[in-house]
């Protein structure tokens, strides 16, 4: 879809973006690598919606079996990446609508996206996490585009 220089300069903003509002802010934009992938699908809302709304329920379920079992340190990683994982490719199985020629798709971004945003919603909650990736993701579109000269990146 995007050429591999594009993809480097997207995430490698991202890495910058993301660390700057750690340092600065206190504030995780939903994981290091996050920022980049969401920025080249800034014209593609439906599936930024998706790979939130496949969040939202990883950090739901982690939620849930967390009243069940004790997840901390490298098995809660896991367990979020996995579940991200799994209702991701849910997403692409069910999240994508054909109607009379018409194709709405709402599938998450990447496979371990959902469950990396989830996780830094769980560490300092979803609306710091969505607002800080929402923002990060826009000034990473803003500087490719000024990179690329001007051009706007479809």
């Amino acid at each position: 879809m995007y050429s591999e220089t594009l993809m480097i300069q997207a995430v490698g903003l991202g890495l910058v973006i993301s660390l700057i509002f750690s340092e600065t802010l206190g504030l995780a934009a939903g994981g290091m690598v996050v920022p980049g992938y969401i920025a080249l699908m800034v014209h593609y809302p439906l599936r930024i919606l998706g790979t939130v709304i496949v969040a939202l329920i990883t950090f739901w379920a982690m939620r849930f079996f967390s009243n069940f079992m004790f997840i901390y340190g490298r098995r809660r990683i896991v367990l979020v990446i996995l579940l991200g994982f799994a209702f991701g490719w849910l997403s692409r199985e069910f999240l994508i609508i054909k109607y009379q020629g018409i194709s709405v798709e709402m599938q998450a971004i990447g496979y371990i996206i959902p469950g990396l945003i989830a996780n830094w919603m769980e560490r300092q909650g979803v609306i710091p996490t969505i607002s800080t990736m929402i923002i990060a993701a826009v000034l990473i579109r803003m500087f490719l585009m000024i990179l690329s000269g001007g051009e706007v990146l479809l």
